[in-house]
């Protein structure tokens, strides 16, 4: 019986599958932050399918194309994602008028015979 391409996999079967042993797996976890496979009880591991497409980018930088780890941890780092800015501060008018219609709704709602609802 196989796996469908998105379900999780334990260590042993991405050890397998990528040809990259579970010890590499693990010390990869400490030199790639990017590589955080799911972690249940017990301390097993649940690889995501793009844990399994990281490790297989990893194993081609190092093993195939000949860069350090410090060269893999600048490229990983260099292709992640610029982080979202945070979020507008609610203006205090904005709220205002939000709870305004909220309240407007509440009571049609009331008069309409029809229990509101919090």
């Amino acid at each position: 019986m196989t796996k469908a391409d998105t379900a999780f996999r334990t260590i042993s079967e991405v050890a397998s599958e990528t040809g990259v042993a579970q010890h590499i797996l693990r010390y990869w976890e400490t030199r790639f932050p990017q590589l955080r496979p799911l972690q249940r009880a017990g301390n097993r591991r649940y690889y995501r399918p793009a844990d399994i497409d990281l490790v297989r980018r990893i194993d081609t930088l190092l093993n195939r194309q000949g860069y350090t780890i410090k060269g893999v941890q600048a490229l990983l780092a260099r292709d992640a994602p610029e982080p979202a800015p945070p979020p507008p501060a609610p203006r205090p008018e904005l709220l205002a008028e939000l709870r305004a219609i909220r309240d407007a709704m509440a009571d049609a709602l009331a008069t309409d015979g029809t229990p509101a609802r919090d």
